[in-house]
């Protein structure tokens, strides 16, 4: 769980300080993965074309 303190009545600061350590949580990709069901075959499918994309793009990060 995400902690964060109020210091001198500044609660737009404190906002913001929560909404960077609850994206960095991770919990917002977690909701979005757990929002349905894939089947196996698709999460599959699924990770192979991330890898493909990812392996496509660090394959053009170090021609550079």
């Amino acid at each position: 769980m995400v902690h964060v303190s109020v210091k001198n009545d500044n609660v737009d600061g404190a906002l913001k300080i929560f909404k960077q350590k609850f994206a960095k949580s991770g919990v917002p990709s977690e909701i979005k993965k757990r929002k349905h069901y894939d089947k196996p075959g698709v999460k599959r499918r699924i990770e192979k074309k991330e890898g493909i994309k990812n392996s496509r793009r660090n394959a053009r990060r170090n021609r550079d």
